[in-house]
């Protein structure tokens, strides 16, 4: 693959959930209701990225 080549893949890769968030609204976060960077059509569990934080660090220390 050439070094253009992969810059495309780079940026496809790194455009694909800001451009499902233009063309679909935004999820609200399940515990602050503030947008999250998943499209409403996302099934599960949507956390916004500091309650996605922080989740992780409780997780982490409950061992």
């Amino acid at each position: 693959m050439t070094g253009e080549g992969r810059a495309t893949a780079a940026a496809t890769t790194e455009a694909g959930p800001s451009e499902a968030g233009a063309s679909e609204a935004l999820a609200e976060c399940v515990l602050c209701r503030a947008p999250t960077e998943s499209p409403e059509s996302h099934k599960g569990i949507t956390l916004c990225p500091v309650c996605e934080w922080r989740e992780a660090e409780r997780a982490a220390c409950s061992g």
